[in-house]
């Protein structure tokens, strides 16, 4: 076999073992691969069907939680212009308040709310899913961005 030919065979082959390795990652990945949503995108946008597993990004909702029975905890994740009502039964974590950054992870119900499996409370004041910072920019401009940020609530 010729030098040229050789290289040409080299090269097939490395371009099928890269395509089955990402064909390999790809399937590990399957479902555990999600992307945030901003409670807009939810409401409006028919881009979660019904028992979709989803991960909401936005703020508690001021005024919005309600302690239940045991652990439940019933709360709203808002972007300042729509609001999605989500369920916990779980300890939620300890930077969880009113006005603070959230990402919640669970499974969109019938009723248009999402029961959560897992809450994601900012770890510092800066902390905001980019789409809740681009939908409380569109919002509210600056400011909500800025008062989002620092906990402040309106």
């Amino acid at each position: 076999m010729r030098a040229r030919s050789q290289r040409a065979w080299l090269i097939a082959v490395a371009g099928v073992l890269l395509v089955g390795a990402v064909t390999l990652v790809m399937s590990a990945l399957g479902d555990n691969a999600s992307y945030s949503r901003t409670p807009t995108e939810v409401v409006t946008g028919n881009i979660v069907s019904i028992g979709e597993r989803v991960r909401i990004g936005g703020l508690v909702g001021t005024d919005s939680v309600e302690r239940g029975p045991g652990a439940l905890i019933k709360f709203e994740i808002t972007d300042g212009e729509y609001g999605v009502d989500v369920t916990y039964d779980d300890l939620p974590p300890d930077l969880f308040e009113e006005g603070q950054g959230i990402v919640a992870e669970g499974v969109y119900q019938p009723d248009g709310s999402l029961k959560a499996t897992r809450l994601v409370a900012r770890h510092d004041e800066s902390y905001m899913p980019k789409e809740a910072y681009d939908a409380l920019k569109a919002a509210g401009g600056e400011a909500a961005v800025e008062a989002a940020k620092y906990g402040e609530t309106s």
